[in-house]
């Protein structure tokens, strides 16, 4: 069975290097199987760029990460990752992407490139490195309709976020932000994630910057049938493709339509799922892939999207599981936000029901996402709870 990732490749080449004469990345761990493509005969930036990667979620995982990283350092890195990708074209066409980096920062750059599992909203995000090593920046590549909205989505985010007061929170800021060919480009300052994180007290602190996050733009107590959010999230919900799942979904929001419980309002990051932040031993949090970003809806969405995330992805907990669990956490999380005990069943199903929307607008069951069938786990836990 071919691995998805690995079908992925041409179409990523075609993206990246589209009239390029040439250019060779080592694929990690192998063409079978790939996560990352490194650049070939750069051992620094190829050291940099695995030790980079996106988080390791385990301690043995950031071990290996490490030694990988030491060993392309030292100029091994082809005898552990043997497969190549070579692009070589014509020189008509446009320059790669790295060509045009290069020109947006004014220096040589070399790029690494993550490939992530099949999703609808899956594009090209790279780290840019100097031939040195050094991380001069992250950029994501947005093209289809899809993938555009939210890289624009996320420039607007980090400039609007720029001047609002974030305590601990750290956001990358923006280097560049426009058109590449069709494609929309946002290239976003590196954060230091290499600097050391906090031993211990790392949950709680992550608790208090997202509550902290939540009420940066100020905090607004309203009635839930009367708030902006209550009319948003049914529109969202009656513009869904026709279907049985999305008829399921506006049912379930209808069952909680008329209640009116008193909610704050506050911001949410949108995807707060653990491998998007670091808490660093001075207190600071950084905070990456704001696309998500939303400056008006029940506060203590993070904390519940976190908890959710982390079950499932990092402790292997069944979808629904996971999804049922948060009911019995909804006082412990939300909590901290302000959120009355009474409100809190309501806060849980209305987050299940933007999380379901989400995936049923941006058809990632289609795509192959992992939750994107929200039929076998989201709407079962929704009916269970009944009005």
């Amino acid at each position: 069975m071919v691995d998805e990732r690995a079908a992925y490749l041409p179409e990523l080449a075609d993206l990246l290097w589209p009239g390029d004469r040439e250019a060779a990345y080592t694929v990690v761990p192998s063409a079978a199987r790939p996560r990352l493509l490194v650049p070939a005969g750069a051992p620094r930036a190829a050291a940099a760029a695995v030790r980079f990667s996106v988080e390791a979620a385990t301690p043995r995982a950031r071990l290996r990460r490490r030694l990988l990283s030491t060993v392309f350092r030292l100029g091994a890195g082809g005898l552990v990752c043997r497969d190549r990708l070579a692009v070589r074209r014509g020189t008509a066409g446009p320059a790669g992407l790295d060509t045009h980096l290069a020109q947006i920062l004014g220096r040589p750059v070399r790029l690494s490139v993550q490939i992530g599992p099949p999703r609808a909203n899956r594009k090209p995000v790279l780290a840019v490195l100097a031939p040195d090593g050094a991380v001069l920046g992250f950029a994501k590549l947005g093209v289809n309709a899809l993938t555009r909205t939210l890289v624009d989505a996320e420039a607007a985010a980090l400039h609007r976020l720029a001047s609002a007061d974030l305590g601990p929170v750290v956001v990358p800021a923006v280097r560049h932000h426009g058109a590449w060919g069709p494609h929309t480009l946002l290239v976003q300052e590196a954060l230091p994630v290499w600097l050391p994180r906090a031993a211990a007290g790392a949950a709680g602190t992550e608790a208090a910057a997202m509550v902290g996050l939540a009420g940066c733009l100020g905090v607004r107590r309203v009635a839930y049938p009367g708030s902006g959010y209550a009319k948003r999230l049914a529109t969202a919900v009656e513009e869904l493709p026709a279907g049985p799942v999305s008829a399921r979904l506006a049912e379930a929001l209808d069952t909680v339509a008329g209640r009116g419980d008193e909610l704050p309002f506050g911001c949410w990051h949108g995807d707060w799922n653990g491998g998007n932040s670091a808490v660093l031993a001075d207190g600071r949090v950084l905070v990456w892939d704001w696309e998500r970003f939303d400056p008006d809806v029940p506060a203590g969405f993070d904390a519940l999207h976190l908890a959710l995330q982390s079950a499932v992805t990092r402790r292997g907990v069944p979808p629904a599981q996971a999804a049922r669990a948060l009911f019995a956490q909804g006082r412990e999380l939300l909590g901290p936000f302000g959120v009355p005990a009474q409100a809190v069943d309501l806060a849980v199903r209305l987050y299940l029901v933007e999380l379901g929307a989400r995936y049923l607008a941006d058809r990632q069951a289609e795509a192959g996402a992992r939750l994107g069938r929200i039929d076998e786990w989201l709407l079962p836990v929704l009916e269970e709870r009944g009005r």
